[in-house]
């Protein structure tokens, strides 16, 4: 486009957005946001945007509703003040693991949040790793779904793991981890689990030979780590070496993932910075990379209307 550009951050991640704006050369927007007594939420740009290409930078991370809203209210401010093209920035998605109906009763959450933010005024979604890429098929406007996996492979190529294996700790994380082990030219395991309720998960069937061999797990989010403490047993269970790397986009970290992370099977937990890691987990097991290099060349080629899949090729 034409316009300037202009790149804004919320409160959930001011860390990366800082970054993000570094990487390109520019300056992040002014904005002043606060919060009012009884926890209303108040939004004012203090640069003109009229005709700009704007990028919102804003997780869905923990408080979840509060950031939420704090994104419409950034939208619904810069569509009132005249910008020529909102983009949403969504490092992490919340809602994404209600995409569907489990039970009778039940919302479509995931959908009813793409619905709002199209309804309020975003212009285009940028998203990394989706819970489930259908996701995508929500939105009537541009996604363009990013995902961490290159660098991720690259941290653990250049980490040369030895006698390891790739594994999906559910049959939804297949797809992914069979990725992952092409790139690393590892074996593929993948396991079996069921949630006989919410946060809860049992692990029924290991699929695979994990005999002596050294797991690297990988999943899109760690929240509570029930998923991955069961997955690291069953493992152990089935002989393999208690030298257990996982890795994950998005380090969701609820209560008690501090003491689910101790156990000394697991020698590291490789996350991105999609949401902030909180000074509660003190773990020197946690690693963080960098996605601000990934979304500041999003940035400049949804900009340039050029190719974002060339990221990837």
């Amino acid at each position: 486009m034409d316009a300037p550009l202009n790149i804004f951050a919320g409160t959930s991640v001011p860390d990366l957005a800082e970054e993000v704006a570094n990487l390109l050369g520019l300056e992040l927007g002014r904005t002043n946001i606060k919060r009012f007594a009884n926890g209303e939420i108040y939004v004012r740009f203090q640069d003109t945007v009229r005709g700009n290409d704007v990028f919102v930078i804003q997780s869905l991370c923990s408080p979840v509703n509060d950031n939420l809203v704090e994104l419409l209210l950034m939208v619904d401010a810069l569509k009132r003040a005249s910008a020529g093209r909102i983009n949403a920035i969504v490092p992490h998605y919340g809602y994404s693991r209600q995409e569907r109906k489990e039970a009778p009763r039940e919302p479509i959450s995931a959908r009813m949040v793409a619905d709002i933010l199209t309804t309020v005024g975003v212009d285009r979604v940028i998203t990394l790793d989706l819970h489930a890429p259908a996701i995508q098929g929500f939105f009537n406007i541009p996604v363009d779904h990013l995902t961490a996996l290159p660098l991720l492979a690259e941290y653990y190529r250049k980490k040369n793991l030895e006698n390891a294996c790739v594994v999906a700790l559910d049959a939804g994380g297949i797809k992914r981890a069979e990725k992952l082990a092409k790139r690393l030219d590892l074996p593929l395991i993948g396991m079996y689990k069921r949630h006989p309720e919410h946060n809860v998960s049992q692990v029924t069937h290991v699929m695979g030979d994990i005999e002596g061999k050294a797991p690297l797990i990988i999943e899109d989010m760690i929240d509570t780590g029930g998923t991955l403490l069961e997955g690291v047993k069953a493992l152990l269970a089935h002989g393999a070496r208690p030298e257990i790397h996982v890795c994950a986009t998005h380090a969701v970290f609820s209560h008690p993932i501090e003491e689910r992370l101790a156990h000394p099977a697991i020698k590291e937990v490789l996350v991105t910075n999609t949401i902030p890691v909180g000074p509660e987990i003190k773990s020197d097991k946690v690693k963080t990379l960098s996605i601000a290099p990934l979304l500041a060349s999003t940035i400049t080629r949804v900009h340039e209307e050029s190719s974002v899949s060339s990221l990837f090729n």
